[in-house]
C-alpha cells in the first residue's frame, strides 16, 4: 500500500494534524479528573431506627426480615448488615456494570414488601434507602475561634445553612455529618411526677397526638352567593417549649388543669447525644460530601469551597470553617507530578533520538509528532465516557515510548534512503514509506491486539484495565496515522539529502562528537553482526536460551508479591479508638484527650477531627472514637536528600534514608509507638482506601461466618483463635477486630401471670420502660423551616442506675403499681453491634499488612490459616476492596495469554503463515522475565501499574521482533540466503530498536526512582517498564534474528520459497540503490 499521496500533499497531512490536535483540546477541556476510574461497585444503604431496642431485638425485628426480603434482588453480589443498640443498618453491594438508580428503586421495591413485619415503631421513623455515594470529595468542619459555640448550634447552623447549598451543586450526591444533635423538642419526663397524677408515658404520647396537629378547617362562603370567602385557619403544630409545656393533659370541672409542664422539663434540645465532635479541642461539626458516580471530582470540590466562601460571609461573629480533607490536593499534586514526567521523558527521549541521528531536523518530526498523538487521544476519552485519572496519564506516559518508536521508524528509514544516496528528500521519503508502510500498519494492528482484548475484561480490575488500554491504543492509532501521513510529509520537507561527498551540505558544531558516535556505532555495529552471523549458527543454544527465558518468567510470574493498587501519601490519616466494652464516656473523654494532646504535638499534624461515640471500623458506642487527621500540605513534608544526609549529624542516623517521619507511614508509625502505654484502649491508626468506595480502612477485610447458628460466644471463641493464628505469621503486622461479645447488659424477664392477674398486657410494661429509658418518638414539629422530632424520655438523673426502676410506675386497673412488681433484671453479657453478612451471623476481622508484604501475599497467608484452623460449620468471606482483589488475582494469567494469541493470529495471517510468527512471540517472554526481576528487585509488587507495563512491554518488544523479522524477510524474498538475510536484516534494524529501547528506558528513569506525591505507582510502573525493555531488548536482538532462521527455514520445508519478487518493481528499485543507479525522482503534487 503506497501513501505517496500524503508526502506530495504535505498540506492535506498537516490539516489532518491540526484536526486531531484541535478536537484533543476540546476533549481535554470538557474531560472530568479524578483519581482512579469511578470502579466502586453501585451500593444501596437501608436505615431505620428503633429507639431503646438493643442489638439483638434490632437484628430479630428488624434486619432478619429486611434481608430476607432483598436478598436476591437483581444484579447482587453481597449483603451486609449492623444491628446495633437502637439502629440498623443494611449494605448490598452490587455487581461492576450495574445501573446504580435501578439498583435503588429494585431495593426499595423488596422494602416495601417487608415493611408489614417490622415493629410499628420503626415503621413510623420510616426505612430510608439511598444510593451510597462512592467516593469523599471534601470533608470540612464547622468551629469556633474561640470554642463560644456548643456543637449542638453548630451542627443546627450545618443543617439549616451549608448542608442544603452544598447539596444544590452539581455533581454532589450526598453531604453527611456525624453529629446526632439535630434540633428535638425533649420532653423529659418525671417519674415521681408522673406516678402522682397515674400517668404512663403512652398518655403524654396521646395527648401530643391529638393536641399537636395540623388541621384543614376549609372556608367560609366557598360555593355560596356571597361578597368575601375566608379561609379558615387552625394554630397548627406547636413551635416553641413553651407552647408544648402549655400542652393540658387533663381538665377538671373545677377549672383545675393539669399541664404537660407539671409532669416534664421541656427544652429545645438535640435528638441523639451520643456523639460529639472536636476540631483542634473546640467543638465542632463536620460535613462529608460525596460525589456522583461520573462527576467531576475537581469542579465539586472547587464550587463548595466557592459555597464555603459565601457562606462564611453570613457566619456568625467567631465562626469559621476549615477544610479537613480534600481529594483535588492530592489529585493536583500526583497529577503535576505525572505531567512533570511527561515532559522530562519527552525531553530525554529526544535527546537520545538526537544523539542517534545527529541533526536537529530529524529531531523535530518525532517532536511534532508526539503531541499530536498525546492531545489527539483526549477526544477519544472524551467520545468513550473515560475521565482524566492516575491510570490514563500513566497510560500517556508509556504511550510516548510507543508513539516515538513509529516517528523514529519513519526518519530512520528516510535516513537510510539519504545514506544510500538519494538527493531528493521527497523521493526517498516515498521510497522509504513504500518500504515500511506495511510494518507500521501490522505493528499497530499488533499493539491494538494487545490492548483491545484487555478492555473486555469484566469486574473491578476490568475498568482499570479498559481506561488504560483504550487510551493507549487510541494513542497507537492516531501516532500510526501520523507516521503514515504527517512524518513523511515532514520528512520530505525538513531533512536534507547528503552532498557529493556523502556528508550534509551545512557542517555542525559539534561534528566531531557525532563522527565519534558514528564510529563507536559501527564498531558496534560490525561485532554485533559477527555476534549474530555465530549465533544462527547455533540454534540449539538459542532454544536453550528461550526455555531458560520461558522458565524464569514462570517462576518470577508466581513468586512476585501480588496487590491492588500501591498505598500512597493522601494527606490525610484517620485514627480510631475502641475502648472496653461499655467504658462511660467520661473515661473515654480522657483517653481521647491523652491520644488528643500526643497528636498535637507531631510536626507533621496540621489539624485534628475527633468524633467521640463513633469508630469508622467498629460502628458507634460511647467506648468508641475516630480522629480524622489533616497532615500539613506535601511542598512542607516533602524532604530532599540534604535533609537526608543532615540526619547524621542532627542525632538521627540513617534514619532518615529508610523513613521520612513527616510522610503518612511515619506519622502512623510515630502513633503507634507513642501511644503503646495506653494499655486500656485499642488505637489503629491507617490511611484512607486508595480506592474510594468500598470500605474506610486499606488493610485486608476479612469477614468470618457462623454457618451452624450456635452461640455468639462459641463464635467469638473460634474467631479469636483465628486472630491469633494470623498474628504469628509474618505477612500480618496485626490482625484485630472490633466485635466484643462481653458488653455488661441486663435481661428484663416479665412475669406475664402477674400481669394478666393485675388486668394489663406485659406489652404494656415493655412500653413503659421504653417510654422512661429507651424513648419514644411522638410527634413532629416545624422549625427554622424544617420539620424536627418531638421526644419523650425520662430525665437523664431518673435513669443512671437500675435502682431508678423503683420510681417507675404503671398503672393498673387498681391504681399505680411498682414495674418492679411485673418484672425482674438478669446480669448478662452481649455484644453491643451484631453483624450479618449473607444472612449469617458474621464478625468483622481487620488485618494490617506488615512491611514488605502485599496484600496478596497477606491473602494467601489467611486462607491457609483458615484451611488449617476452622472448624466445620465457620467459613470466611472476603469484603471491600480485598474481595476485588482476591478475584482479580488470577487476571493477570488471561490477559497475558489473551494478548499473545491475539498477536499469534494477527501475524499468522500477515505472514501467511502458522509457523513464522513463533519467532516473535518465542522472543517476548525475556523482557517481561525483565519485568518481573526488577519488580522484585525494587520491592514493588505485582499490582495494577506493573500489569500496565507488562502489557505495554508485550506490545513493544513484539514490535521490535517484528522489524527484524520483516525485513530479514524481504532479503530473503530477493534470494539472499536465510542466514544472511537475517543478519542482514537484523543490523539494517539494530539503529531504530536501540534509539526506542534507549530512549523509552532513559525516559521512564524519572518514573523509576520518582519521589514526591504518588511515588509508588510511578516507581512500580518505571520499574517494571525499564527492566522488561532493558533486558528483553538486550536479549531480542539476539535471539530474534536466529529464531528467524529456525522457523523459516521450518516454513519452508512445508512450502517452498518461489522468489518471484525480482520482477517486483518495489524490489528491483532497492536493488537498483545498491547498483548506484541513479533512483527517479518525484515531484511536489501542484
Amino acid at each position: 500500500m503506497t501513501f505517496t499521496t500524503f508526502i506530495k500533499r504535505p498540506v492535506l497531512s498537516t490539516v489532518i494534524s491540526i484536526l486531531i490536535v484541535l478536537l484533543g483540546f476540546i476533549g481535554l477541556v470538557s474531560l472530568p479528573i479524578e483519581q482512579y476510574p469511578d470502579i466502586a461497585p453501585p451500593t444501596v444503604a437501608v436505615f431505620t431506627s428503633y429507639p431503646g431496642a438493643d442489638a439483638e431485638t434490632v437484628k430479630n425485628s428488624v434486619i432478619v426480615p429486611l434481608e430476607e426480603s432483598i436478598n436476591g434482588v437483581e444484579g447482587m453480589d453481597y449483603i451486609s448488615s449492623t444491628a446495633s443498640s437502637g439502629s440498623a443498618q443494611l449494605s448490598i453491594l452490587f455487581r461492576q456494570g450495574m445501573n446504580a438508580d435501578m439498583c435503588a428503586v429494585n431495593v426499595q421495591n423488596r422494602v416495601q414488601q417487608a415493611l408489614a413485619l417490622l415493629p410499628a415503631e420503626v415503621t413510623r421513623i420510616g426505612v430510608t434507602v439511598m444510593k451510597r455515594q462512592t467516593s469523599q470529595v471534601m470533608m470540612f468542619t464547622l468551629t469556633s475561634e474561640d470554642g463560644r459555640y456548643d456543637d449542638q448550634f453548630l451542627t443546627n447552623y450545618n443543617n439549616i445553612n451549608i448542608i442544603p447549598a452544598i447539596k444544590r451543586i452539581q455533581g454532589v450526591g450526598d453531604v453527611q455529618s456525624p453529629g446526632l444533635k439535630t434540633y428535638s423538642m425533649r420532653i423529659w419526663l418525671k417519674p415521681d411526677v408522673m406516678k402522682q397524677y397515674n400517668l404512663m408515658p403512652s398518655d403524654i404520647s396521646g395527648v401530643l397526638a391529638e393536641q399537636n396537629i395540623e388541621a384543614a378547617p376549609g372556608k367560609f362562603g366557598e360555593d355560596a352567593n356571597v361578597a368575601y370567602e375566608y379561609s379558615l385557619r387552625y394554630t397548627g403544630r406547636l413551635k416553641t417549649p413553651e407552647e408544648f409545656g402549655d400542652i393540658i393533659i387533663q381538665s377538671q370541672n373545677d377549672g383545675t388543669t393539669l399541664k404537660l409542664k407539671d409532669v416534664a422539663k421541656i427544652e429545645l434540645g438535640g435528638q441523639q447525644y451520643s456523639v460529639s465532635m472536636r476540631n483542634n479541642n473546640l467543638p465542632s461539626v463536620m460535613g462529608m460530601v460525596q460525589q456522583i458516580a461520573g462527576s467531576n471530582a475537581n469542579e465539586i470540590a472547587k464550587q463548595v469551597k466557592k459555597e464555603l466562601e459565601e457562606q462564611a460571609k453570613l457566619f456568625p461573629p467567631g465562626m469559621t470553617y476549615k477544610i479537613n480533607y480534600d481529594v483535588t490536593e492530592f489529585l493536583y499534586a500526583s497529577i503535576e507530578e505525572v505531567v512533570f514526567t511527561l515532559f522530562f521523558t519527552l525531553l530525554l527521549v529526544f535527546l537520545v533520538i538526537y544523539v542517534f541521528l545527529q541533526d536537529w531536523r530529524s529531531t523535530l518530526i518525532p517532536l511534532i509528532a508526539v503531541p499530536v498523538s498525546l492531545i489527539g487521544t483526549f477526544f477519544f476519552l472524551s467520545v468513550f465516557g473515560f475521565s482524566i485519572n492516575l491510570l490514563t496519564l500513566s497510560a500517556l506516559l508509556l504511550a510516548i515510548a510507543i508513539v516515538v518508536d513509529d516517528a523514529i521508524v519513519v526518519v530512520e528509514a528516510v535516513h537510510a534512503k539519504l545514506d544510500q544516496g538519494y538527493k531528493s528528500t521527497l523521493t526517498a521519503s516515498i521510497d522509504a514509506m513504500n518500504e515500511i508502510s506495511g510494518a507500521i500498519i501490522s505493528i499497530t494492528l499488533v499493539m491494538a491486539s494487545v490492548f483491545i482484548p484487555v478492555s473486555f475484561i469484566g469486574g473491578t480490575t476490568g475498568t482499570f484495565y479498559r481506561e488504560f488500554g483504550v487510551t493507549m491504543a487510541v494513542s497507537i492509532f492516531i501516532s500510526a496515522l501520523n507516521a503514515l501521513t504527517l512524518s513523511p510529509a515532514l520528512c520530505a520537507i525538513f531533512l536534507k539529502p547528503h552532498d557529493e561527498n556523502g556528508h550534509e551540505r551545512k557542517m555542525s558544531r559539534i561534528d566531531r562528537f557525532h563522527a565519534a558516535f558514528n564510529t563507536s556505532y559501527n564498531k558496534i555495529l560490525g561485532k554485533y553482526k559477527n555476534s549474530v552471523e555465530k549465533l544462527v549458527r547455533k540454534p540449539l543454544a538459542i532454544g536453550i536460551a528461550v526455555i531458560i527465558g520461558i522458565a524464569v518468567l514462570a517462576t518470577t510470574l508466581f513468586t512476585t508479591k501480588t496487590g491492588l493498587v500501591p498505598s500512597e501519601d493522601t494527606g490525610t490519616l484517620f485514627c480510631t479508638i475502641s475502648m472496653p466494652p461499655a467504658t462511660s464516656v467520661a473515661r473515654t473523654r480522657q483517653i481521647i484527650d491523652e491520644v488528643d494532646s500526643i497528636l498535637a504535638a507531631d510536626p507533621a499534624i496540621q489539624s485534628r477531627e475527633q468524633i467521640q461515640g463513633y469508630n469508622f471500623i467498629a460502628g458507634a458506642g460511647s467506648d468508641q472514637a475516630t480522629f480524622i487527621l489533616k497532615l500539613k500540605p506535601f511542598e512542607d513534608r516533602q524532604k530532599g536528600f540534604w535533609w537526608k544526609l543532615s540526619g547524621l549529624w542532627q542525632g538521627d542516623g540513617i534514619y532518615r534514608f529508610f523513613l521520612n517521619p513527616l510522610s503518612a507511614e511515619g506519622v502512623i508509625a510515630q502513633i503507634f509507638i507513642k501511644t503503646a502505654h495506653i494499655k486500656d484502649a485499642s488505637i489503629l491508626a491507617f490511611q484512607p482506601p486508595m480506592i474510594p468506595g468500598f470500605s474506610a480502612n486499606s488493610g485486608v477485610s476479612i469477614v468470618m461466618q457462623d454457618r451452624t447458628g450456635g452461640s455468639l460466644e462459641r463464635f467469638y471463641g473460634v474467631v479469636k483463635d483465628y486472630i491469633a493464628e494470623l498474628n504469628k505469621q509474618p505477612e500480618f503486622q496485626m490482625a484485630q477486630t472490633s466485635y466484643n461479645p462481653s458488653y455488661p447488659q441486663y435481661m428484663i424477664h416479665v412475669d406475664v401471670a402477674k400481669c394478666k392477674q393485675s388486668n394489663i398486657s406485659p406489652s404494656t410494661i415493655l412500653t413503659t420502660l421504653q417510654g422512661y429509658y429507651g424513648g419514644l418518638y411522638a410527634s413532629n414539629f416545624n422549625a427554622y423551616g424544617k420539620l424536627y422530632r418531638v421526644m419523650i424520655q425520662g430525665l437523664p438523673e431518673t435513669r443512671m442506675t437500675e435502682q431508678s426502676l423503683n420510681n417507675i410506675y404503671v398503672r393498673t386497673p387498681a391504681g399505680m403499681a411498682p414495674i418492679q412488681e411485673f418484672c425482674h433484671l438478669e446480669r448478662v453479657y452481649g455484644p453491643s453491634n451484631i453483624n450479618r453478612f449473607n444472612l449469617f451471623t458474621s464478625i468483622n476481622v481487620t488485618a494490617t499488612v506488615a512491611d514488605g508484604y502485599s496484600t496478596g501475599e497477606a491473602i494467601q497467608a489467611a486462607e491457609k490459616v483458615a484451611a488449617d484452623l476452622l472448624p466445620a460449620g465457620y467459613s470466611y468471606e472476603y469484603q471491600g476492596l480485598t474481595r476485588e482483589e482476591a478475584k482479580a488475582s488470577n487476571t493477570t494469567g488471561i490477559i497475558f495469554l489473551l494478548c499473545i494469541v491475539f498477536i499469534y493470529l494477527i501475524l499468522s495471517a500477515q505472514y501467511e503463515s502458522y509457523i513464522l510468527p513463533l519467532c516473535v512471540i518465542l522472543s517476548v517472554p525475556f523482557g517481561l522475565a525483565g519485568c518481573f526481576l526488577f519488580t522484585m528487585i525494587f520491592g514493588h509488587a505485582n499490582d495494577i501499574y506493573m500489569q500496565i507495563s507488562l502489557i505495554m512491554l508485550i506490545g513493544l518488544l513484539a514490535k521490535n521482533a517484528i522489524l527484524i523479522v520483516q525485513f530479514a524477510l524481504e532479503r530473503r524474498e530477493t534470494g539472499m540466503a536465510i542466514s544472511w538475510s537475517a543478519v542482514l536484516g537484523a543490523a539494517a534494524r539494530l539503529r531504530p530498536i536501540l534509539m526506542t529501547s534507549l530512549a523509552m528506558v532513559i525516559g521512564l528513569l524519572p518514573m523509576m526512582f520518582a519521589s514526591g506525591v504518588g511515588k509508588n505507582g510511578n516507581q512500580t510502573l518505571g520499574a517494571a517498564a525499564v527492566g522488561g525493555m532493558l533486558i528483553g531488548t538486550l536479549l531480542q536482538i539476539f535471539v530474534v534474528p536466529t529464531l528467524f532462521v529456525i522457523f523459516q527455514s521450518l516454513q519452508e520445508k512445508f512450502r517452498p520459497m518461489k522468489f518471484e519478487d525480482e520482477e517486483n518493481a518495489e524490489v528491483a528499485a532497492e536493488l537498483a540503490q545498491y547498483a548506484h543507479s541513479k533512483p527517479v525522482d518525484y515531484e511536489l503534487e501542484k
